[in-house]
């Protein structure tokens, strides 16, 4: 069941048009709401699809996959290519709409926007690229070749964090591959899908290609979606508990799976740092997104005589930090996306304060409309603490100090996580050694960000399964075929 957003007047803006009329043209069923966690004002509701929708999104999907994936690369590439036009004319709208349903700063949603249209630009490039190969024969009566095709109808499972890019970081690559996709957003943040969709369909997007479930119970509609024998492949963000569930429901018809899942990320700071590029580069890793990205730096190793500077420095830079509302200027700091996320940080924090670790700044909920917490500095944190083993999500930075890099090392990797890393260092051979060195998918040195169209993103151990972008992200939705041709025989 393809899902678009039923315009009431053309001119009206986009992200108005999403508030005022989200459902599918005739839906009659059940519907949620939609909340803005800055404010807690009702944004409006939208359709709440059960698995009977999600089985005829899966139809939909295998309906049209021929027909797609018969399609020349380069026919591919050029509605790609299209949506992406549509994206980036409709920026400004689609970052207003995720500041309104998610909480992020404006500007911070305008970067996630253009950054999720990067991916579906590097695709569509890519889809002209995914080249097979001719092998060299074992006998001469015989050619072998190996050619590449999609896998097939995808299910694409996405978070509420990064509602946009995330949706485009997974869908570009299937559809470049030749596959179709039906996407399940998270229930916190649908209306950044809606709109993709839309603008999907005004780009040339035939009819079952992409398709969209919404719903407020995720469990129901990703149980059809990991049953379904016509879905071949699962692709994942999200908790990592939720990860092996979806995991294990995969098994049974063997789907293939791609899993971006949790992080436990170290920030590395060595004593011959630039300490100002390490804090600049720690308001980015830990207080983007108010510290709810899966690569946010949580644990803070920091060698022993550089730690009350580093500290200071850093002390200084978060007193400037502004809570409020992503649409008003000024606004540095967004909400916690709901009540429960709310809850469980306040008591990573209470606990860690029982456990020994010593309060800086911060440390509370902050009393005003929305779901807010104040950025907070913990001290003294120590590897045996429960804050130290979680994944925050929330603007909390948790210190401790090492002797050596040895230690250092072994602190980092001292968790079940694996996605990123960041370590500050001026010395050239630890700037070789470190990356090799950590437990990591992915390892920024000198820079607070991992993220780009061009590189792999994914982690290791507990942090998932695959990668997302770069040249080998197009490779989680096609199947290697191998064709051999007996009969050749010798020219006559």
């Amino acid at each position: 069941m393809t899902v678009l957003a039923r315009s009431t007047e053309a001119g009206d803006a986009l992200a108005d048009r999403i508030i005022t009329c989200p459902l599918p043209g005739g839906w009659r069923g059940p519907t949620f709401p939609v909340l803005n966690p800055a404010t807690g004002a009702h944004l409006t509701d939208v359709a709440d699809m059960g698995p009977d929708e999600a089985k005829a999104a899966v139809k939909a999907a295998s309906q049209a996959l021929a027909s797609w994936a018969g399609r020349t690369a380069k026919e591919r590439a050029a509605i790609l290519m299209a949506w992406h036009d549509r994206i980036l004319q409709n920026k400004d709208e689609l970052a207003r709409l995720l500041t309104l349903e998610m909480g992020k700063p404006l500007a911070e949603a305008a970067g996630e926007v253009a950054h999720g249209a990067s991916y579906i630009a590097w695709f569509a490039e890519e889809a002209k690229r995914l080249y097979g190969d001719v092998i060299p024969t074992n006998d001469p009566n015989r050619r072998m070749l190996a050619i590449r095709q999609p896998i097939g109808v995808v299910a694409a499972i996405t978070p509420w964090n990064f509602p946009s890019a995330m949706i485009m970081r997974k869908v570009a690559p299937a559809l470049a591959a030749g596959c179709t996709v039906v996407i399940k957003p998270a229930e916190d943040t649908p209306l950044s899908a809606i709109a993709l969709l839309q603008l999907a369909g005004e780009a040339g997007m035939p009819e079952g290609v992409l398709s969209l479930v919404t719903c407020r119970k995720p469990a129901e509609i990703a149980r059809v979606l990991t049953d379904h024998r016509d879905v071949r492949k699962l692709s994942f963000t999200g908790s990592t508990a939720v990860g092996k569930l979806l995991m294990r429901q995969c098994a049974d018809t063997v789907k293939k799976v791609s899993l971006e899942l949790g992080g436990n990320a170290p920030f590395i700071v060595f004593a011959d740092a630039d300490l100002d590029t390490a804090v600049n580069s720690a308001m980015l890793a830990k207080f983007r997104n108010a510290g709810q990205t899966c690569i946010s730096a949580n644990r803070f190793l920091v060698e022993a005589s550089v730690l009350p500077a580093f500290t200071e420095k850093l002390l200084a830079r978060i007193a400037g930090l502004k809570a409020g509302d992503g649409l008003e200027a000024g606004t540095s700091l967004g909400p916690i996306i709901n009540e429960a996320g709310l809850a469980k940080i306040d008591r990573l924090v209470t606990t860690a304060m029982e456990q020994g670790a010593t309060l800086l700044t911060g440390g509370y909920r902050i009393e005003r409309p929305g779901t807010f917490y104040a950025p907070t500095v913990l001290a003294d944190v120590t590897p045996a603490m429960d804050i130290s083993k979680a994944e925050i999500f929330g603007p909390v930075v948790t210190l401790s100090a090492f002797e050596t890099e040895a230690e250092a090392i072994r602190l980092a990797n001292d968790t079940d996580y694996g996605l990123a890393a960041y370590a500050f260092t001026r010395e050239m051979g630890r700037l070789w050694r470190l990356p090799e060195a950590l437990e990591f998918g992915m390892v920024a040195m000198n820079e607070g960000t991992v993220g780009s169209e061009a590189a792999p993103f994914g982690g290791v151990k507990e942090s998932g399964i695959g990668r997302e972008g770069s040249r080998v992200g197009i490779d989680e939705y096609a199947e290697i075929k191998y064709v051999g041709m007996g009969g050749i025989g010798a020219a006559r």
